[in-house]
């Protein structure tokens, strides 16, 4: 398993700030060893946190352009029918939304194959991703994949109360391959996914997902 690019310096830094912590701890407190074994294990703990968290396994994806992958590692917390107002204008959509916590891979993949054909990046706030108004009210992205004529998918990219920074590594006009990674959202997040009406979803509320294998949906 690989450390994804996001977090690398991030990690370099943090090792040499607990470096140096651990080892001014260790001079000023000789007598007391006790002390600097518990700022060890704290340190080493706190280290092991990040490092998992920047964590990008190989994933195994089996292209299928009928199929809508999941777009990230998460819990399905949202199956309904809505409105989409950004890009759909206020059509009816079926929506299901994954809640990715601080323990879940945080990469994203491209729920399909496709032609990106709308993108755009709005800053905003930090509700927790749960929060009912997170979806237009909190940093995120708006991606539109046009998987044949008259289908497209929209995915949201959202920011919680931690993530501070969503990153995306495509554009409007891009070609892109089922589950080729396509962002990362530092900390806890969420994606939405919002599917033509006759879609047939294939998760249920709490379902465990995996980005680029878990099968979201079936497209008529």
């Amino acid at each position: 398993m690989k450390i994804h690019k996001e977090g690398r310096g991030f990690l370099t830094i943090l090792f040499f700030v607990l470096l140096v912590l651990n080892a001014t701890v260790l001079y000023l407190i000789q007598a007391a060893p006790a002390i600097a074994i518990i700022v060890g294990g704290i340190s080493l703990v706190v280290f092991l946190f990040f490092l998992q968290f920047f964590r990008d396994p190989a994933r195994k994806v089996e292209l299928n352009e009928k199929h809508v992958l999941a777009p990230a590692d998460g819990k399905v917390v949202v199956i309904e029918t809505t409105t989409e107002d950004e890009y759909f204008k206020g059509k009816e959509r079926l929506q299901v939304s994954i809640f990715m916590s601080p323990l879940n891979v945080h990469v994203n993949r491209n729920p399909v194959t496709g032609l990106v054909k709308y993108f755009k990046y709005h800053p905003g706030k930090y509700l927790v991703a749960w929060h009912p108004k997170s979806s237009t009210e909190n940093e995120r992205t708006t991606i539109v994949y046009q998987i044949h004529k008259n289908v497209e998918i929209l995915i949201r990219q959202v920011a919680g109360a931690a993530a501070r920074r969503i990153k995306w590594y495509l554009h409007e006009g891009d070609s892109v391959i089922q589950g080729r990674e396509f962002g990362f959202i530092k900390f806890g997040s969420r994606v939405d996914i919002f599917l033509p009406l006759d879609a047939e979803i294939k998760v249920t509320n709490g379902q465990i997902t995996k980005g680029g294998q878990t099968v979201i949906a079936e497209l008529k």
